[in-house]
């Protein structure tokens, strides 16, 4: 019940900041709640999702700071990282969410057999997770743990 809270208000408040001033009103619901596409819902799922590899990889013994600056991120080795690293200095909240899936479907983060790799990912996604949740909660949005 609380989940279904967090989202719903993520989904009103995305959905009202992403109207454009400078155009007629449009309150669209459907829009607002879909998870696809420049919405509160879909950057929250990418949230948890990152929050759930972090999670698999601390059950399976690693280890995660909140800041994630003890691992050293390694250059990218493939278009979809750079992308990633790219996205993350320009605090854009939906090309970012778009990075991190791009990323997410390309690499096998946590099957990675280099553990300095596997800990450059980790580093690289734990630093997108704050990102992203520095960028909502300047909206005044919040990122559940599960959904």
């Amino acid at each position: 019940k609380e989940t279904a809270k967090i989202v719903g208000l993520a989904a009103l408040k995305y959905g009202d900041l992403s109207n454009q001033a400078s155009k007629d009103y449009i309150f669209d619901t459907d829009r607002f709640i879909s998870f696809e596409g420049n919405t509160g819902p879909y950057i929250l799922y990418t949230i948890v999702r990152i929050k759930s590899i972090l999670n698999k990889y601390k059950e399976n013994g690693g280890q995660v700071t909140e800041k994630g600056v003890e691992k050293k991120i390694l250059p990218a080795k493939g278009v979809s990282e750079k992308a990633l690293m790219l996205q993350l200095s320009k605090y854009n909240i939906y090309e970012l969410a778009n990075a991190f899936n791009s990323f997410y479907h390309d690499t096998k983060i946590l099957s990675e057999e280099d553990p300095s790799v596997k800990d450059s990912y980790i580093g690289l996604i734990t630093l997108t997770r704050r990102t992203l949740e520095i960028c909502i909660g300047l909206l005044g949005i919040e990122a559940p743990e599960r959904m």
